[in-house]
């Protein structure tokens, strides 16, 4: 595949745009880029962008699709396992339903990445998966499974368990719990190199899937995403994932932009901003602010702007990008937060997130500015495949 005569805006690490070229598409993948003086001849079959705007597929770095049900309730809600606090043993892709119909919106909106996992009931929740919003079958839509694993500090799983009367019912005891799972796992990790690089002098630990399921943090192949609202959560959560020298994520941030100053003097991947399209529905949400990614942002922090899906319906991504930048987020950097960011802080940059010869031909042509509410996408193309096609649309 070809496609001509676009503008496109590749998010790369110089964000070039090239105001009339091309992108060649082969296997899956962008094979090269250009301007459309460089081409001695056109394929008839090219497609043509008509001078419209061309971006890479736009990606949500924190939602639960595919884990809470389209019109269900209880029947399609597979997100809380809250039956035990420390659970990291959970798979995304074991509750993922992929036919569930917010994929297609998603897709429709021209997200075609995200990544999706269990909510926040628990101190430990389980692992997150970044998967692509195409296809019928979650195994065949996997970038990277696990990508993280989710821990919960704050109201919700003081909540959860409150009415539980079980423990944890305190902040301490949250931290607690966690502390606990990971001095197990790191004592595991340890045991486990120790046979491995000794086999006669050390026994092999006993098999234990919840130590097994965090030793990836300790070997660095993933981050720990902490759900934190307060200031104090947010610190919580660096307090831990310096005690145990683990790369992390904060995620929501809520009150990231009054304490941006404090968070520079730390080194993580970055917040997932958001979301902001919905009410103050617990106390710790009081200082939300629609203003807090561009801040967090402009303070020199990797930002991705996200919309937690189903908090915010996945589809109004760009509108949650837009109402930042109307808040004083720097344009390209709001555009950067749903493409490039996201994709660095979440560790998938080697496949997504840009337009660069190697990565996943995940492109979307748009009618406008994507940060004009009146404009939408005209095609979505995914893995090299055109998955929606709205050019008919349009004289």
């Amino acid at each position: 595949m070809i496609i001509i005569n676009a503008e496109i805006h590749t998010s790369d690490a110089e964000n070039t745009v090239i105001k009339n070229g091309y992108i060649t598409i082969d296997d899956k993948k962008i094979t090269g880029t250009g301007s459309m003086t460089e081409l001695d001849k056109i394929p008839e079959d090219a497609v043509d962008a008509r001078s419209k705007p061309v971006y890479p597929g736009f990606i949500d770095a924190h939602t639960h699709l595919g884990m809470f049900g389209d019109s269900l309730t209880f029947e399609g809600d597979d997100g809380n396992e809250d039956t035990d606090p420390v659970m990291p043993q959970l798979r995304a892709i074991d509750a993922v339903n992929a036919m569930d119909g917010y994929f297609d919106e998603a897709l429709s909106a021209g997200i075609t990445t995200v990544i999706t996992g269990p909510g926040s009931a628990d101190p430990i929740a389980g692992q997150l998966a970044a998967i692509k919003t195409h296809g019928k079958r979650i195994d065949k839509m996997v970038i990277k499974a696990p990508a993280g694993i989710k821990f919960a500090l704050g109201e919700n799983p003081k909540s959860t368990y409150n009415d539980k009367d079980q423990t944890p019912v305190t902040r301490m005891a949250t931290a607690a719990l966690i502390r606990e799972a990971l001095s197990k796992a790191q004592k595991y990790y340890r045991d486990k190199c120790n046979f491995e690089a000794d086999s006669e002098s050390y026994d092999e630990p006993e098999p234990d899937v919840k130590n097994e399921s965090l030793l990836p943090l300790f070997r660095k192949e993933i981050p720990a995403h902490f759900h934190v609202h307060r200031a104090d959560d947010i610190f919580t959560a660096v307090r831990i994932a310096k005690e145990f020298n683990i790369d992390y994520v904060l995620v929501h941030a809520t009150d990231g932009h009054l304490v941006c100053d404090e968070l520079l003097e730390e080194s993580f991947c970055g917040v997932l901003s958001g979301p902001i399209l919905t009410d103050r529905s617990k106390p710790e949400l009081k200082n939300q602010s629609p203003r807090s990614a561009g801040i967090i942002s402009s303070s020199g922090i990797r930002t991705a702007i996200i919309t937690d899906h189903p908090e915010t319906p996945i589809q109004y991504l760009l509108l949650c990008a837009a109402v930042a930048v109307r808040e004083g987020m720097d344009r390209e950097e709001a555009i950067r937060a749903v493409t490039c960011n996201p994709a660095e802080i979440c560790g998938i940059s080697h496949r997504v997130g840009s337009i660069e010869a190697g990565k996943d031909a995940d492109i979307v042509i748009y009618s406008g500015d994507p940060l004009d509410i009146y404009n939408k996408p005209l095609m979505v193309i995914s893995d090299g495949c055109i998955v929606k096609d709205y050019f008919c649309d349009i004289v």
